[in-house]
């Protein structure tokens, strides 16, 4: 698969779009202003504590407070909680976490009053950034993410990927980190470990656990609410998630996120340095490898796929409806229960690359076409969880119902992706107002002599639609001729059906459009 990573970057945000074989399948648009990004750390204050949710709310800087559920606390908010108050209370360098002593476990059932209170200072990390009506999601179970592991400061436990399927593998990288990880932290080794010799992995934790103590140094002089680590740019974090061997091209037009790029992937997979070009052409970089046209395509409420069938995609406050239609698609030969796993199939295929674009959180119902046999709707069911294999996002696919209705709840962390696909109405101009029909033959008569006056055109074509044509051609006094013999110049009025009723422009004796 020709894997390629298109980056525009402009003033206000820089979109990274994700292409598989020249199809878009992914869409992320960072904000040049971003803050309260998935990953993030901070320290904030607890401003209400709601026994009847068990959950706090929590200050962290942003216009709603963030949501801490018990449940999030982790089982070491004792020990987090001790290390920010010692932070905040000593001079000097704060004591390493592998020479801490970690306090007592809280209990999984506990209750958050025995916990929290207001006013209290809490080190939390966005789980969930704000969507909606909603503020961020927290959590006080600290990781700091790699591109080969994850860093659980106060943990002690090594964890693998379940993609890592290999058994001798699993065994040798959990002997492995086991072996190399100080005291009081564990780590999740993600999938890109797989293979990866110890002094790299070695070196990745080192660097993480040097970030997170420096980051945690930095505690006393930081505001509360502050931020005290930030996760990477959403261009190096997407970068990190994604990069794997299928990877070929990254496309950049910007010269800064061109060399934080070539930077980042120097230490992270120096034999992948050569894939990151910088993009200098004259034509759009989205333009120019085609995803504009695919973007307005695949964000509307209707997207065709295949031989007529279409999607119709709805968003509700509580789900996400997609409903599968056939269209005028037909085969010959073939009985209804074949044409509809056709349709099917293609529409799983089109629809788990819908998710992945927009980024669709939450649970999706999806209504496929009725199918009668069994063994067709275990066929869809298991081409869906293939198709959804690719998705990074943590996600749970259920059967089809006895009404053809396919659940699937995928994990939602940021805002789902919007793009405009509309554009404005070329007579109200988006306002759903036009101007006083009554004063259309004067706006045109105005237009008329500053191209004669001004512009010294004497031969003019006017089109417009077939009934305002009538109106200023007909009768021997009719407008036309009187506007000719005022302005002493030669003008055709031509009717053109596919105009709309007050839609008009002016073109030169050559038919070229004049624009005003």
């Amino acid at each position: 698969m020709n894997t390629e990573l298109i980056i525009d970057a402009q003033t206000s945000e820089v979109a990274i779009a994700l292409l598989e074989d020249k199809q878009l399948v992914e869409l992320n648009k960072e904000k040049s202003n971003i803050q309260f990004a998935v990953g993030d750390i901070y320290l904030g204050k607890v401003k209400k504590v709601m026994p009847g949710l068990n959950a706090a709310f929590v200050d962290v800087g942003y216009k709603k407070d963030a949501f801490l559920h018990y449940l999030d606390l982790g089982p070491q908010f004792r020990s987090f909680n001790k290390l920010v108050q010692l932070a905040n209370s000593k001079k000097g360098r704060t004591p390493s976490i592998s020479k801490f002593k970690l306090e007592s476990e809280i209990d999984k059932e506990g209750k958050i009053s025995s916990i929290l209170s207001p006013g209290q200072t809490v080190l939390v990390q966005i789980a969930k950034e704000p969507i909606s009506t909603k503020g961020p999601r927290l959590s006080s179970e600290i990781s700091i993410a790699g591109r080969n592991i994850v860093l659980l400061p106060f943990s002690d436990k090594v964890s693998i990927s379940q993609k890592i399927v290999s058994p001798e593998e699993r065994k040798r990288l959990k002997r492995l980190m086991q072996s190399i990880v100080p005291k009081n932290y564990g780590v999740i080794i993600r999938t890109a470990a797989e293979s990866k010799k110890v002094a790299i992995l070695d070196a990745e934790l080192r660097s993480l656990i040097k970030k997170w103590e420096k980051a945690f140094d930095r505690t006393k002089a930081t505001p509360i609410p502050g931020i005290i680590l930030s996760e990477l740019k959403r261009t190096s974090t997407i970068i990190r998630d994604m990069l794997n061997v299928s990877f070929n091209s990254i496309y950049v037009n910007d010269d800064g996120i061109y060399n934080d790029v070539k930077e980042y992937l120097s230490t992270i997979a120096p034999e992948k340095e050569k894939i990151v070009k910088m993009y200098t052409g004259k034509t759009p970089i989205f333009e120019n490898f085609g995803v504009e046209k695919q973007i307005k395509g695949l964000f509307g409420k209707t997207v065709s796929f295949k031989n007529g069938a279409y999607l119709v995609i709805e968003h509700t406050e509580a789900f996400h409806v997609i409903d599968v239609n056939s269209g005028n698609r037909s085969k010959a030969g073939n009985d209804q229960e074949t044409n509809a796993l056709g349709v099917n199939l293609a529409a799983a295929e089109e629809i788990t690359r819908q998710l992945r674009l927009r980024d669709m959180g939450g649970i999706i119902v999806i209504d496929y076409i009725d199918m009668h046999l069994a063994e067709n709707r275990q066929l869809l069911f298991d081409k869906t969880k293939e198709l959804m294999s690719k998705d990074r996002t943590k996600h749970n696919i259920l059967p089809l119902t006895k009404f053809g209705l396919m659940q699937i709840t995928r994990q939602r962390v940021r805002p789902e992706m919007h793009v405009q696909t509309l554009e404005k109405c070329p007579t109200c101009k988006g306002t759903g107002k036009v101007s006083a029909t009554l004063l259309l033959d004067e706006v045109i008569e105005n237009k008329l002599a500053f191209l004669v006056n001004e512009k010294g055109v004497k031969k003019l074509i006017l089109k417009t639609h077939p009934y305002i044509e009538a109106f200023l051609t007909k009768g021997f006094f009719s407008r036309r001729n009187k506007w000719a013999r005022k302005y002493k110049c030669s003008l055709k009025v031509v009717p053109i059906s596919s105009y709309t009723f007050l839609e008009y422009n002016f073109f030169d004796q050559n038919d070229n459009k004049i624009e005003l």
